[in-house]
């Protein structure tokens, strides 16, 4: 925790080939912190992005100061989000850490607000609830997704609407503990984290969010990523 014991966010980004995305990205982090007065600290996990998103990230750090921008490299052929934030927290100062996609896809909001509220253990974006939405995708992404997560509350019944997304605020302690108890890898592991927190009686707290499609680059998801779910909501299913 901060001195003084003021709350300090540590943002973990988890980045490859976001070049294009990440002076923006990084520019409204520090905007909304700083106008909500809140202590932060951003720091970039890449996974060798050969388009120079880590030239990018060291040329952020030299504006923002090196105690605001941590630039981290992890190059592996194991590399996952769940690597990524194991990495990522090695360096975390905060006692809270937010996790979210350096794309643009998620707009920037005070989850902070919403942990204070009810004294969260993690807050967590969700676009099926309340005024939350999705816009940019195709039908079929939609499906993918709408699938996903009902296919997950028929089976896993976890307490939570959106299952798949990846913007949360996370007591740091708590997101340690889970990081240990979760096996899965890719798109099945931001669901595993809220099953297991269920599991483990932390509380959750929802924030409707509007997802807005990538602006630059590629969806990483792909096939290979939704057979990947599937076996992780059967093993999930048959351990829990």
């Amino acid at each position: 925790m901060a001195a003084g014991g003021a709350d300090k966010f540590s943002v973990l980004l988890p980045t490859y080939n976001e070049r294009e995305n990440l002076p923006l990205v990084v520019w409204l982090l520090a905007r909304t912190f700083r106008e909500s007065g809140n202590n932060f600290e951003i720091i970039i996990i890449d996974d060798g992005s050969p388009d120079g998103t880590q030239e990018i990230a060291e040329q952020l750090e030299k504006i923002y100061g090196s105690d605001k921008i941590v630039m981290r490299d992890i190059i592996s052929v194991l590399f996952s989000l769940g690597t990524a934030y194991i990495h990522g927290m090695k360096h975390a100062t905060g006692n809270f850490i937010v996790i979210m996609d350096a794309d643009l896809s998620h707009h920037v909001s005070l989850y902070f607000i919403k942990q204070k509220e009810g004294n969260f253990d993690i807050v967590s974006g969700t676009r099926y609830k309340g005024n939350g939405g999705v816009y940019g995708w195709d039908l079929k992404r939609k499906l993918i997704s709408r699938g996903a997560n009902f296919i997950t509350q028929v089976l896993l019944r976890p307490g939570a609407s959106d299952l798949t997304g990846s913007f949360r605020l996370y007591r740091k302690e708590v997101l340690q503990k889970l990081m240990e108890k979760c096996v899965s890898k890719g798109y099945v592991f931001q669901m595993e984290m809220i099953v297991r927190a269920r599991q483990l009686g932390y509380t959750i707290g929802e924030v409707p969010i509007s997802f807005v499609d990538r602006v630059y680059g590629e969806s990483k998801l792909g096939g290979n990523e939704i057979v990947s779910f599937l076996k992780g909501l059967l093993t999930l299913f048959a351990t829990t």
